[in-house]
């Protein structure tokens, strides 16, 4: 039979009750084991050290594949079936869905299909899925995982101080030989809302620096690019020169079309996809902040703990 394992990592939502309740109305309750998670140990952060003990005891059940998922995401029936074909008739390790984001409230459409747009730029699937590249990448919402490739990587403990634990996970495997594979579906829906532009600059700014690996060089680079590539468009429309005005309106016109698929996918109305250089700007503004936290010794802060900072490996700061 299978068994599903939630870590409640000091929820204060009531996730594990609301979680036994919906197995013991499905008629399966001796399918769930909730463990109540063990305080954290010196140089883990939060969501591994949780999946690292569910992992543990799923162990025990000698599985040949993993399923990890984040407590806030609606599965659609056949989602782990979809997973379980692509890694099967691929040969794959990982497999991953970026699962629909919320996508309701004004600042959820003008940055939710931005964030997956750009997120997708940074991790290209044919590059995840090209074993001679080094580009690894998964979402961690929904992963399917071979559990023998994971043993064969050292286990979680391996990355236990990552910030951005899915594509360190996929950096893992590949590392060992894995293959990876992710892709987009409508069929599992995440339930986290963002209602405010500050709930979203929160979450990309809590990880946004560690992803340029604290670096100053890279950080400059990743302005000089998306300042060229989203702000400067629009900006030559401004300016009284003919050729400059032709060119800003055919570069902003082509980020237009590459992004209208990610407007659509969303189902928003067209014109959102002109708005693509303002949501550029504030996620150069969420990842400044993140630069700014991280100098100042709170960089990803969750859950009342400060994640990201120097010497991770040795300390983790809490917040106040």
């Amino acid at each position: 039979m299978d068994r599903s394992s939630l870590v409640d990592d000091e929820s204060t939502d009531g996730t594990a009750d609301v979680a036994r309740h919906a197995s013991e109305k499905a008629g399966k309750a001796d399918a769930l084991i909730v463990i109540q998670s063990k305080p954290l140990p010196a140089g883990w952060t939060g969501k591994l050290w949780a999946l690292h003990q569910g992992i543990e005891r799923a162990r025990t059940l000698n599985p040949a594949w993993l399923m990890l998922a984040d407590a806030d995401v609606l599965h659609g029936p056949e989602t782990v079936a979809n997973l379980g074909l692509i890694a099967s008739h691929g040969h794959y390790d990982l497999v991953s869905f970026m699962v629909k984001l919320h996508c309701q409230s004004l600042a959820e459409k003008l940055l939710i299909p931005a964030f997956v747009y750009f997120f997708f730029m940074l991790y290209p699937p044919a590059w995840i899925r090209a074993a001679r590249r080094s580009t690894a990448g998964a979402a961690g919402g929904c992963m399917l995982m071979r559990a023998e490739t994971l043993e064969r990587a050292g286990g979680l403990k391996s990355i236990r101080a990552a910030v951005i634990d899915d594509c360190s996970l996929a950096r893992l495997l590949k590392q060992h030989g894995g293959r990876l594979w992710i892709g987009l579906t409508d069929q599992s829906q995440s339930l986290r809302r963002y209602e405010t532009f500050a709930d979203i600059e929160h979450m990309v700014s809590r990880t946004a620096f560690n992803q340029l690996k604290h670096s100053s060089f890279l950080l400059l680079c990743t302005f000089a690019g998306m300042v060229i590539t989203y702000l400067a468009p629009p900006l030559l429309l401004l300016t009284r020169s003919s050729l400059a005005i032709i060119m800003g309106a055919a570069a902003w016109a082509a980020m237009t079309i590459t992004y209208s698929a990610m407007v659509r996918y969303y189902r928003l109305n067209p014109a959102w996809a002109l708005t693509l250089p303002l949501a550029a700007l504030f996620y150069l503004g969420a990842t400044l902040h993140s630069a700014i936290k991280y100098w100042k010794g709170r960089g990803g802060g969750w859950k009342g703990r400060v994640q990201d900072v120097q010497d991770r490996h040795i300390t983790e700061t809490p917040l106040g």
